[in-house]
């Protein structure tokens, strides 16, 4: 039965898009037959009308002056009716707010036959808040059958109980109040599976805010990324007069992050909140982790929240607990956010944290890793990762030393080469297994360095001036290496010439940078640039936002040997 509900409603979803898509492509003027099908064909193809009828013949020879009119005749007609079905739902929903009992709310499905889904959904709605709020109990409406015709219409069945109005069991009692406490709390499946995604999205706006929360928590615990549902769900909990609190806020948050859901309005919002409940929280540090965590994950960046989130550690230390903290180094080095209160951050917290704080020898190796970023790194933290015995531990923990852990070491003996002033202690061997690695760009960003490429091989004369995917030995890759001579001219690589100029073409893509209220490029990026700087390169930032793979090959050409020229110049 759900299975066809769903089917109906996708039917009629798709249905109704091609209708409204072939409109627009008619009234800007397209033919039709030049529109196409996923398979390829046009809709002319794809679909053959129907043999017309003398009368359709007659209506199709009619001067457009009649058709006009015909049509304004036909909207004259159907108004009428549009007003009143429109006035009965606006009636029946002012009757459900005005509503201040259980019989008052269930009366309104007597007798009505304007009643919707809707509607139900915002009655049940209700009746699970008050029952939240212990306002009402559910065993006085569990039986009614006014209640179990709207669990029907909402496609739960709650049935009733087999005893009548006899005394029930402990084990039936306790049945019964789950059946109505999972319809409750499970923020009534009708959201989130009985009706298709476009259907859900419309139900939103009649649920309370609460529910909206725990919609979107149900959908990172499923993995349902639906976008039209997330797309509703953010414009009406940004909407809402009504402030999240704390654990909300966290809640809306931890599900934007698991389902890699960017939305800077419904972002704001959420930060906002946080600002505002913060200073209430003087308990507990484990929702304030996961906020700072979830930031980190979104590459989300807003220096306001980031401030006030960095206070509340420095005035709440005492009750922090060790994964909370370096959640916050971690968080404050992916997003390249360094505190005013940097020394204090370092006097207090970064010294609180101690190796045995952390079960696993991966996490211990972040927290060093994001120290490095944020400058606050000591020579001790270095040597403890970068001692051979670090190494073995690793790999005794349970996921061994992963790729990313073979970065994070790769830059953090750069680091204590290339920045770290004064450095003794031990570095990586030159047989290390953290040189082992392979590396390797994503899908959508390697299709960025060849668009950079192309325009290269065009700019420079021969193969042998440029070279691409060259391994650092520092943990990255680096996008295009090429030499000039001080009057810009293109030098062959396989020739030494001690003067010319070490250019390094470093592709930046969405991924390389922090989004929000403060956009810049991740603490990963700057530390990337800083250590290719510090080897002798200049480096030429391409940006996804400045160079496109869909511009001409002449325009990339152009823009690559601006950022040279002004290279040369400066030197």
């Amino acid at each position: 039965m759900l299975g066809l509900q769903r089917f109906t409603g996708s039917f009629v979803s798709q249905l109704y898009r091609r209708a409204a898509y072939s409109s627009n492509v008619r009234a800007a003027g397209v033919p039709l037959a030049n529109t196409h099908t996923p398979g390829g064909q046009s809709d002319a193809d794809a679909v053959q009308p129907e043999a017309r009828t003398p009368a359709a013949e007659a209506v199709a020879r009619k001067p457009r002056g009649n058709m006009v009119a015909a049509a304004f005749e036909s909207l004259k007609n159907d108004n009428p009716k549009d007003e009143s079905k429109n006035l009965a739902s606006s009636k029946i929903d002012e009757r459900i707010i005005n509503a201040k009992t259980v019989n008052g709310l269930l009366s309104i499905t007597e007798s009505n036959n304007a009643f919707s889904r809707k509607h139900a959904l915002r009655i049940v709605s209700i009746l699970a808040e008050w029952s939240t709020l212990d306002r009402v109990k559910i065993s006085e409406f569990e039986n009614d059958t006014r209640f179990l015709r709207i669990c029907r219409m909402l496609g739960r069945t709650v049935p009733k109980s087999g005893n009548g109005g006899n005394s029930k069991t402990l084990g039936e009692s306790n049945g019964q109040a789950k059946r109505i406490s999972g319809f409750r709390t499970d923020d009534l499946n009708t959201v989130l599976g009985v009706a298709g995604d476009d259907e859900a999205a419309k139900l939103i706006a009649s649920i309370s805010l609460p529910q909206m929360v725990k919609v979107m928590s149900t959908l990172a615990q499923r993995k349902r990324r639906s976008t039209p549902l997330l797309r509703s769900l953010a414009f009406n909990i940004s909407s809402a007069s009504e402030a999240l609190d704390l654990k909300q806020s966290a809640d809306v948050l931890y599900a934007m992050s698991t389902l890699n859901f960017q939305d800077s309005v419904l972002g704001a919002k959420v930060c906002a909140d946080v600002q505002t409940a913060l200073p209430k929280n003087v308990e507990k540090s484990a929702v304030v982790g996961s906020i700072i965590t979830s930031l980190g994950i979104l590459r989300y960046r807003d220096l306001d929240i980031l401030e006030s989130l960095t206070q509340w550690l420095l005035r709440n230390s005492e009750i922090c607990r060790p994964q909370d903290l370096s959640a916050y180094f971690l968080t404050s080095a992916l997003l390249n956010f360094k505190s005013a209160q940097l020394e204090e951050v370092s006097n207090k917290l970064v010294k609180s944290i101690v190796r045995e704080d952390f079960t696993k020898q991966s996490e211990w190796l972040s927290f060093v890793w994001s120290l490095t970023m944020l400058g606050l790194v000591e020579h001790s933290h270095l040597a403890s990762v970068l001692s051979a015995d670090f190494l073995e531990k690793l790999q005794k923990d349970k996921a061994g030393i992963t790729a990313t852990s073979k970065m994070r070491l790769l830059n953090l003996n750069s680091y204590a080469q290339l920045l770290a002033t004064d450095y003794k202690g031990p570095l990586l061997s030159a047989d290390s297994p953290a040189y082992q690695v392979p590396m390797a760009h994503p899908k959508a960003k390697q299709v960025l360095v060849n668009g950079m490429l192309d325009a290269l091989k065009s700019l420079l004369p021969a193969s042998n001036h440029f070279q691409s995917a060259v391994d650092s030995k520092m943990g990255f890759l680096i996008d295009a290496v090429c030499h000039f001579d001080a009057n810009r001219n293109p030098l062959p690589l396989d020739k030494e010439n001690p003067k010319a100029i070490r250019v390094a073409l470093m592709v930046i893509d969405f991924h390389d940078i922090c989004h929000g209220t403060h956009r810049s490029g991740s603490g990963v990026t700057n530390l990337t640039f800083d250590l290719l700087e510090k080897s002798g390169y200049h480096v030429i930032p391409v940006p996804y936002n400045e160079f496109s793979t869909s511009d001409k090959l002449l325009k990339r050409v152009q823009y690559l040997e601006a950022k040279f020229k002004a290279i040369a110049s400066s030197k």
